[in-house]
C-alpha cells in the first residue's frame, strides 16, 4: 500500500513538472513562462520530495527532504518575482494580449539605476583631513 502512495505522489509530481515544461514552450512571454515554471514546478518538486520522505521512512531522510521542500517553497516565488522585476525594469515588454500593466505608472520606460556616486552627497575636498 505504501508503494502505491509513493507511485501516486511521484506520478502527480512528474505530471506537474511536465505541465511546467509545456508552459515554458507554450506561453507567449517571459512573465507567463516564469509563472508556469514557478507554480507548477514548485508543486511537482514538492510532491516528489514528499514521496522521497514517505518511501524511505527514516527520520533523517524525511527531515532532509522536508527541509529541501521548505527551501524550494520559500525561494522559488521570491526568485521568480526578482527575475520578473528585473526583466520589467530592463524593458522586457509583456505580450500583446496583456491588457493591464499595473507597473506602467510606477517606473519609467528606460529606468536606469543610479550609481552610488550619484546618490552620495557631494563631498568637499577641503574638509577631508
Amino acid at each position: 500500500m505504501l508503494d502505491l502512495v509513493v507511485y501516486a505522489l511521484v506520478s502527480v509530481g512528474i505530471f506537474f513538472l511536465f505541465i511546467a515544461a509545456i508552459g515554458v514552450v507554450r506561453m507567449p512571454d517571459l512573465y507567463n513562462r516564469m509563472h508556469a515554471t514557478s507554480k507548477a514546478g514548485t508543486l511537482g518538486v514538492g510532491l516528489i520530495l514528499v514521496a522521497v520522505a514517505v518511501f524511505y521512512q527514516d527520520l533523517s531522510i524525511a527531515t532532509r527532504a522536508l527541509s529541501a521542500l521548505a527551501f524550494v517553497i520559500l525561494t522559488a516565488p521570491v526568485a521568480a518575482h526578482a527575475l520578473g522585476r528585473a526583466a520589467y525594469l530592463s524593458g522586457v515588454k509583456p505580450c500583446d494580449t496583456t491588457f493591464v500593466d499595473e507597473l506602467a505608472g510606477h517606473y519609467q520606460a528606460n529606468h536606469k539605476l543610479e550609481s552610488v556616486e550619484e546618490t552620495l552627497p557631494a563631498s568637499n575636498p577641503e574638509s577631508n583631513p
